[in-house]
Formats: structure tokens, C-alpha cells, sequence
């Protein structure tokens, strides 16, 4: 067997999904192994690459391999074997590179589908298989680029999906961008929070992503520092495409986007600094209180935690006002959240008010579709006046000679555009309700019926949910007393005194205002 005469043997294939997913490298590996047998030559290693084959070579980790393998071992004679001319280079300007660093390393090159000849005519030949592989090359890169183009135009995401998305298949659409969960409601919340100032700026995005477990990290859990302002200024994410490389401008694509496109222009317009948004007051989730209750003097509760002499840690509630009494007078968080608790409890409703509430919630919602039906007439007009004062910008963009005016005039376009992007969506959603109506009921009735239950079942968010449709402002606490009467949401008022169990309904000038109150509770859902 030491006789044998040693080869080497390197595929290819273009891309890693190829290699990956196909059968390139192992038929090649095949082909090259069962030539090797024929010629009798002893296989010592195979070396593969998963990229063009146009190019530098340095850039093919494979080919790199193979002949440091070659510099090491250059008491060995070797074959070094290959499938086809294609496989070792697409490149009429690489390819000789290639062979002769192979050559001068004092290898021998042989192909099972290529003979190779040292005279003129086997040079010549061997130069037209190579630019014809070259010819294929660029065939394939022009037919590529031509499908690209036709389909980002036609609205759809052609190239690698973003985080949150993966390319799923659609009965309609074919291959179609669709959210990918976790990952994607983790995305929303941060592209949300930045456009509302609950996230100041992209390396506050950038802190929440990574301590967020439904985001996907590298191993060391850290995010690129230009990862979050490529996130913010991705409209894909806004449901749009584009593609600046190709000369594709935005266009509306068919898959979901995560946010709207009026909240992704609130992004842009924080990012260039044309709005300020104030950051959301910290509300931890040890506190699901804070900001919501005020002592007597008027004054919002703060909270802490406080270390005792053991070690141990104590939630507390308290008042920072210096002019107060009990400035510094701490309130155990038991208490404070015991006795809210006791108030939620009795916020529950007879059944007779709670049918005279169901009527409401019908009434309610009916209103509210005759509502939509005029707003869609609004928006129409003004989506009719936007598109009227484009066409004006732009027949004064034909007239003008001026570089700067049409700059200008360019930019108004834009700005337009924008404005019609806002809203086609608006218009897409008006008089669409979120959920069917016995589904909205369903929720909102729960609420109703007892919030505590949702207050002591829900998460962080929902417990601040239900302090807003409770309680039209902030609850005052007296330490002697407890909570004062609290002022109620109109819903709840409209369903009477609880704590005197009156059932005092609808006052003498009709259901009105509790119909405008229940159509906000149930837009709320």
C-alpha cells in the first residue's frame, strides 16, 4: 500500500445551504474516490469548500487547506484530484492562479471528467472549458439578480430573513417572510419601546435585546453595536421592502410586519432627532403600585427595597415629599397591595347590572361601526388629497431646471409618501375590529365582573392594564384609614357604588356617556 502513489481530492459546491441540504460534496467525493481506485492512487485527505468558485482563491478556506497540506509535505508527490474544471475555479482570471500554485508545490492535477494536455491545443481547449464555466457563472449571477429584482418588486422579501422572521411557504405567495416567535415579539417590544421613549437610544435597545432570553445571541450573549440601529431602520419590520443595492425603492410587501408603518416613521424621526419622546418612568415589577398610589398629602408613593440587620430584604412603600409628615414613614408592600386587593374585590357588579352592561356593550359596538364607516370616508379624502399634491410636486419636478429646487421638491415627495403610507394602513384597518365582538364582550365582562382575578392571574402589564381601566386617576392612601374613596373609570361608574351596593345605573341625560365609556373599554382588548 506505501507504493501507491498518493492523491488529494477537493470539491466544491457554490453555497453552505448547498452543502448542507445537498449531495454536491459527497457525490464529488464519490466520483473522485472510485477515479482514484481505477488509477490505483492511496486517497490521504479530502478538501471541501462551501463558496463561489469565482474569485481569490485565499477566500476558500478549502483550497487554503489543501495546499498548506502541500507545503508540508513536500517529499510527497501527490495527484491532487478534482470532479470537473468547475469545481477548482469559475474564474478565467483565477483559475491558472490556482493551478499553478497547486503545480509549483510539486502536485499533479487530474479530473475524472477532463484529461489534461501539455500541448498548445490542450492549453487552448483547456482555456475554453474554463471561460465557458466562467460564461455560466455570470448567467446564473444575472438570472439570480433579474429573479431578485422581479420579486422585490413584486413585494416580497427576497434575500437571507432578518431576525424574527423565517422564510415559511404560503399557499397564496409561495416562499413568504413570516414571523418566527420568540424572537419576533421580543423585536416588536423593543421597535415599540424605542418610538414611545421607554428606550432613550439604539444602545438602550441594544441592552434590552440582550438581556432579553427570547432574543437569539452568539455564545458570549452580546449584540453588535450596530445590530439595534440596523433593527430600527430595517422597514422590513414595518411590513415594506426595498433593496438599495438593486435600485428597488420601498414598496408595501405581502408578509406581516411586526409594527406599523406610522410607528416605524416615529422611530426614524427620533433616530434624525426631530422628536423627543420622554423616557417611561420606571415601574419595576416588584412594585406593580409605583406610580399609581399617592399618599395623603398628594404626593405619588415611591418604593424600595430595605436590608435588615440579618441580611434579609423587605419591600416597602413610602413618601419622599420633604413638607409631608410621613416623609420617610414606610409602608409595608403586604399592606398596601393586601388592602388594594380587598378594594378590587368589591368591585363586583350585581347581574342585573351586568346585563344592562352587556345591552351597553351591543349598543356600544354598533356606534362604533357607524363611527368607522365616516372615518373611512375622511381618510379616503385625504388619501385623495395627498395623491393629488404628489402629482403637483411632482409636474413642477419635470418643469424645474434647478438642482436645489428639485431637491426639494424631491424631499416633499418623500414626506408625502410617508404620509400615504400611514394612511393605506389606517385605511386597511378601519372598521376592522381586532377580535369578533362576542370575543371582545367575553374579555372585557371578565374584566368587569372581577378585576381582582385578573390583577392576581396577570402578568406585569396586565396588572398596570387594570389600574388604567379602574381608576380614572391615582388612589390616595391614608395610613389610618386606608384607601380613599377611589375615582373610578366610567365604566365602573356607570355600574354603580359598590361599596354601598346601590345599583344607581344610567343618570337622567341618557346612556351616552356610558356608551363612549364602554367603546373605550372595548377598543382597549
Amino acid at each position: 500500500m506505501s507504493d501507491q502513489q498518493k492523491s488529494l481530492i477537493y470539491c466544491r459546491v457554490s453555497s453552505t445551504k448547498q452543502s448542507s441540504e445537498g449531495s454536491g460534496l459527497k457525490s464529488q467525493e464519490h466520483r473522485c474516490r472510485q477515479y482514484a481506485e481505477q488509477n490505483g492512487y492511496d486517497v490521504e485527505a479530502v478538501f471541501t469548500d462551501d463558496v463561489t468558485g469565482r474569485g481569490d482563491f485565499n477566500n476558500r478556506p478549502g483550497i487554503v487547506a489543501l495546499l498548506d497540506h502541500l507545503k508540508g509535505n513536500k517529499k510527497n508527490q501527490y495527484v491532487v484530484i478534482f470532479d470537473d474544471l468547475k469545481r477548482l475555479s469559475r474564474d478565467i482570471a483565477h483559475y491558472p492562479r490556482i493551478k499553478d500554485a497547486i503545480i509549483n508545490l510539486g502536485a499533479e492535477i487530474e479530473s475524472p471528467n477532463y484529461r489534461f494536455d501539455s500541448s498548445l491545443e490542450g492549453w487552448f481547449s483547456e482555456n475554453i472549458n474554463v471561460l465557458v464555466g466562467d460564461m455560466e457563472s455570470r448567467q446564473i449571477a444575472r438570472q439570480n439578480r433579474q429573479k431578485t429584482i422581479a420579486r422585490v418588486e413584486a413585494g416580497y422579501h427576497a434575500r437571507n430573513a432578518p431576525v424574527g422572521y423565517y422564510m415559511g411557504k404560503d399557499k397564496t405567495h409561495g416562499k413568504l417572510l413570516m414571523p418566527k416567535e420568540p424572537a419576533a415579539s421580543a423585536i416588536r417590544e423593543a421597535l415599540e419601546g424605542f418610538a414611545l421613549g421607554r428606550f432613550e437610544t439604539a444602545q438602550e435597545v441594544r441592552r434590552f435585546l440582550e438581556s432579553n432570553p427570547m432574543y437569539p445571541k452568539n455564545a458570549t450573549g452580546k449584540i453588535g453595536n450596530s445590530k439595534a440601529k440596523d433593527l430600527l431602520t430595517n422597514p422590513t419590520y414595518a411590513g415594506f421592502v426595498q433593496d438599495t443595492f438593486l435600485g428597488i425603492s420601498l414598496r408595501k410587501g405581502h408578509h406581516q410586519g411586526l409594527i406599523s408603518w406610522e410607528t416605524f416613521t416615529k422611530i426614524q424621526e427620533r433616530l434624525e432627532g426631530r422628536v423627543y419622546a420622554p423616557a417611561r418612568k420606571d415601574l419595576n415589577e416588584d412594585f406593580p403600585l409605583r406610580g399609581a398610589v399617592s399618599c395623603e398629602c398628594g404626593n405619588t408613593l415611591t418604593s424600595c427595597w430595605s436590608k435588615s440587620r440579618t441580611g434579609a430584604k423587605h419591600p416597602y412603600y413610602l413618601c419622599q415629599n420633604r413638607k409631608c409628615d410621613h416623609k420617610g414613614k414606610s409602608i409595608r408592600r403586604d399592606v398596601l397591595e393586601g388592602e388594594f386587593e380587598a378594594l378590587l374585590q368589591n368591585m363586583s357588579p350585581s347581574h342585573p347590572l351586568m346585563s344592562m352592561a352587556e345591552k351597553l356593550f351591543r349598543m356600544a359596538w354598533d356606534a362604533f361601526g357607524s363611527s368607522q364607516k365616516v372615518h373611512k370616508d375622511l381618510l379616503e379624502k385625504e388619501h385623495k388629497s395627498i395623491d393629488s399634491e404628489i402629482k403637483k410636486q411632482l409636474d413642477k419636478i419635470v418643469d424645474t431646471t434647478s438642482p436645489t429646487v428639485m431637491g426639494l421638491l424631491e424631499e416633499r415627495v418623500c414626506k408625502l409618501e410617508d404620509q400615504k403610507r400611514v394612511l393605506d394602513e389606517k385605511l386597511a384597518n378601519v372598521g376592522q375590529p381586532i377580535k369578533p365582538f362576542d370575543q371582545m364582550y367575553r374579555t372585557a365582562m371578565d374584566f368587569l365582573k372581577n378585576p381582582n382575578k385578573i390583577w392576581q392571574l396577570g402578568n406585569f402589564a396586565e396588572r398596570r392594564a387594570v389600574l388604567k381601566l379602574a381608576f380614572s386617576d391615582r388612589l390616595v392612601y391614608d395610613r389610618k384609614t386606608g384607601y380613599r374613596t377611589p375615582d373610578f373609570s366610567l365604566p365602573f361608574k356607570v355600574l354603580g357604588d359598590f361599596f354601598d351596593h346601590k345599583n344607581i345605573m344610567v343618570p337622567g341625560g341618557g346612556i351616552e356617556p356610558p356608551t363612549r365609556g364602554f367603546s373605550i373599554l372595548c377598543s382597549t382588548d
